[in-house]
């Protein structure tokens, strides 16, 4: 028995919701100066709840080979990743400005 999506109305192997949401949405991404001079790459403005922010914070953190976490919306990543996570985020289909 197949189990049906309530947003779209498809079967949860054919849902388009998330493809949809990433495709509304705008990245922002940039860089903070923290304690001691560290610099933190921070993405936010993926406010859509289709998308699975902690699944995305996981792929932009092995793909950077750095470490980070969540908080609210937004992802914080360890280090100056501006570049590597505009071209992840693209890849993955969200649309991305750097500030």
């Amino acid at each position: 028995m197949t189990t049906i999506c309530n947003v779209c109305g498809l079967p949860d192997e054919l849902c388009i919701c998330q493809e949809i949401a990433k495709e509304q949405q705008i990245a922002y991404i940039s860089t903070v100066r923290r304690r001691y001079g560290k610099l933190v790459t921070i993405v936010e403005g993926i406010d859509d709840s289709a998308i699975d922010i902690d699944q995305l914070a996981k792929t932009l953190k092995a793909r950077c080979a750095a470490g980070g976490t969540v908080k609210g919306r937004t992802i914080e990543l360890q280090g100056e990743h501006k570049k590597k996570a505009a071209e992840v985020l693209k890849k993955n289909g969200y649309t991305v400005e750097v500030r």
